[in-house]
This record gives structure tokens, C-alpha cells and sequence, in this order.
């Protein structure tokens, strides 16, 4: 198997990444300053077809492959890791749930919004005492009769509070399993539904633009058939939306390394001291060197797990690709940050020069979808390891 992208992937890069310098690159420091979220350009994101690339023809989608929707978050996490994340989040966890096990009808009624960009949805797993142990899930929901009535409360939910959002796919414990495990079952919450609250959003770190905020639910009543999928599914069904989740995170993180690159091969050669260009110094030039070789490797490591699920790997297979993909990208990107605000020096310090935005950004990457240290725990065991 080849993980070279197509001549179409190559085309559809170049297409985003001059949208991205026209509707984003723009702007971009400005909406980061104000924490604005801009609804109009997740609209024209949507013109563009950015969020139905995955998604089949009869809702509205391009019918496209996994590694198409990596190449658009790529290029724009090259600009901007906010918009790259908006785009990964309302795909990857919010379309994506409702496409993988929703019902013909589920489908009908929340995709065609989603997929044009006219809404979006988020996906509430994360919890204050529940995060990569799900399943310490405190959130419940019990059916009443025709309805479910769902009563707790999730945290770090991204696209959940924006104008255009309309639901939330939350993981509740619907019950107890006889060996004293929570029964964990996924179900949809539309926006504005009475006991569905959104607070506050997030004064963050970094991913100013994005939208994010913690929820809570106080007897928040859906019909008996807002659940998605199977009863007592949740469990596998997130682990699998966080294995495509990681790819496309990694996809994230290589558009941050890639514009560490950029930014410090035009700062090097500018940029003078002692009568001579810094990028003439083996001090500076090794460093960018090594931002290169980062974003050639995170780029081949991420293509091919895209590729691998794409292809239709083994399940076992892509899960390990997916992992390694994330750990690498992610941790070369925090590191890629680091070097170009040491290339920029005291301009590296500077709000007004991307490379802080983009070092203010990184962190996360090792924290969302899955930390680092769950991704070496999940390698260990692909590899055989008696790991716990």
C-alpha cells in the first residue's frame, strides 16, 4: 500500500489552504484578541464543503475519504489551530457519531445541517471526575416512559454553545451491568431543550477562537429515540469516534509544525544580526532543520493511518497507527513552538507575532482526544505489553 496523497488530495490542499489565506490568515489575531467565535466563516466552510467531505451524497456530503478531511485541517492549523479544531471537532465528533450509528431517520433529521455548515454539534464524554476513565461517567440518564431524563454534567466541550450549535451527543450511565460496571449508552440533546444549560464559556490557554464550554443537564427530557445506537454502546462507540478523532488531531498538530517552519524560514532570512541573516547561523539553522524533519515525519505518520482507515484496516492495525500518529505529532508540536519563539527571540514573546498564538495553542494537543500518556498505553498494548 502507498501512503503518497493523490494528485486530487494535492489539488483540494491547495484550494483550502488559499481559503485559509483569504478568510482566515486575515483576521485571525484580531478573533483571537476578542475570543470571538466567527460564525460566518464556519458558514463559508460550509459553502466550501468542508464539513460534509466524509459524509454520503444523500445528506449532502462530498462522499470523500477520511484523508481528505486530514488534508483540510491541516492547512487550516496552519493558519490558525482554532479553526482547524473547529472543523475537526464538528466532523469528527459531531457528525461522525450520528453517521457511524444513527438511525436512517437520526440521519435525516441532524445531517443535512451539520454537513452544510449551517449548524454544528458537539460530543459530551468529558466530565470533571471523568475523562480518559470513562468510566467514572457521574452523568445519568433514566428512561421515563417515552423519554429519557438525563441529570449531570460535562466539561471542555467543544462547539456545544455557539449561535449555529443544535445538539450535543452526551455519554450517560443508563444502568448497572451484573459484574457492577456502568452501562453506558450515548444520546442526543438538541440545543435549547429545557434542563440542557450551557454555561459560561472557558477563559482558556490558548484556542481562543474555539468554542467551548462546560454543560449541564438537570432533568433534561429527550424522546426514548434520541438514543444513538445501541443501549449500553457507548463505550466502544466513543472509543471508536476517538481513534478517528486522533488522526485528525495529529492532521492538526502537523499544520502547527508546518507553520513553526514557515514562519521561522522567512524570520531566519529577514531577520539580521552582526551585518548577516540569523538563519546564516548553525544555532538557528539546525533548529529549523529539526522543524523540518518533525513535519515531514508527522505528515507521513499521519497519511498513513489515514490511509489505513481509508482502506479499511483492521481495526487492531489503525488503533495502533492512530496512536502513534497523535503521540509523535502532538509532542513535536509543543516542541516546534518552543524552537520558533526561540528563533523569533523577544519577538517570539509578542502577541502580535503568530509564533506566540501558535505556542499558546500547542499544549493541548497533548491533552485533547486522548493524552500522551494514554497514547503510550495504548502502543504499549498493541505491542503485547501486560500493560494495565
Amino acid at each position: 500500500m502507498t501512503f503518497a496523497l493523490s494528485r486530487e488530495h494535492e489539488t483540494f490542499r491547495q484550494t483550502v489552504r488559499e481559503f485559509a489565506e483569504a478568510e482566515v490568515a486575515p483576521h485571525v489575531a484580531q478573533w483571537d484578541k476578542e475570543h470571538h467565535f466567527p460564525i460566518d466563516l464556519v458558514k463559508k466552510m460550509g459553502d466550501l464543503g468542508l464539513f460534509g467531505l466524509t459524509a454520503p451524497d444523500e445528506f449532502g456530503g462530498a462522499d470523500g475519504d477520511f484523508t481528505s478531511l486530514c488534508v483540510a485541517i491541516e492547512e487550516l492549523g496552519r493558519v490558525d489551530q482554532s479553526i482547524g479544531i473547529t472543523l475537526e471537532a464538528a466532523v469528527g465528533l459531531g457528525i461522525n457519531p450520528i453517521l457511524t450509528f444513527g438511525t436512517q431517520e437520526q440521519k435525516e433529521r441532524w445531517l443535512p445541517d451539520l454537513v452544510a455548515g449551517q449548524a454544528l454539534a458537539g460530543f459530551g464524554l468529558t466530565e470533571p471526575g471523568a475523562g480518559s476513565d470513562a468510566s467514572a461517567t457521574k452523568t445519568k440518564a433514566e428512561l421515563d416512559g417515552d423519554q429519557w431524563v438525563v441529570n449531570g454534567a460535562k466539561q471542555f466541550i467543544t462547539n456545544s454553545g455557539s449561535e449555529i450549535t443544535s445538539l450535543v451527543t452526551v455519554t450517560a450511565r443508563t444502568g448497572t451491568r451484573e459484574n457492577g460496571s456502568p452501562e453506558l449508552s450515548t444520546i442526543v440533546l438538541p440545543s435549547g431543550t429545557p434542563g440542557f444549560i450551557v454555561e459560561p464559556a472557558y477563559d482558556k490557554l490558548g484556542w481562543h477562537i474555539s468554542d467551548t464550554h462546560p454543560l449541564s443537564f438537570v432533568d433534561a427530557r429527550v424522546p426514548a429515540d434520541h438514543l444513538l445506537g445501541e443501549r449500553g454502546r457507548g463505550y466502544a462507540q466513543f472509543l471508536a469516534t476517538l481513534d478517528d478523532g486522533r488522526v485528525a488531531i495529529a492532521a492538526l498538530a502537523v499544520g502547527c509544525i508546518q507553520a513553526c517552519l514557515d514562519l521561522c524560514v522567512q524570520y531566519a532570512g529577514e531577520r539580521t544580526t552582526f551585518g548577516v541573516p540569523i538563519g546564516t547561523k548553525q544555532g538557528v539553522a539546525f533548529q529549523i532543520s529539526d522543524l523540518a524533519v518533525m513535519a515531514q515525519a508527522g505528515r507521513a505518520l499521519t497519511y498513513q493511518a489515514a490511509a489505513l482507515k481509508d482502506a479499511g484496516a483492521p481495526a487492531k492495525e489503525f488503533k495502533q497507527a492512530a496512536a502513534i500518529a497523535k503521540l509523535y505529532t502532538s509532542e513535536s508540536a509543543v516542541t516546534a513552538t518552543r524552537i520558533a519563539t526561540q528563533v523569533f527571540g523577544g519577538y517570539g514573546f509578542m502577541e502580535e507575532y503568530p509564533v506566540a498564538r501558535f505556542y499558546r495553542d500547542a499544549k493541548i494537543l497533548e491533552i485533547g482526544e486522548g493524552t500522551s500518556e494514554v497514547q503510550r498505553m495504548l502502543i504499549a498494548r498493541g505491542l503485547g505489553l501486560p500493560v494495565e
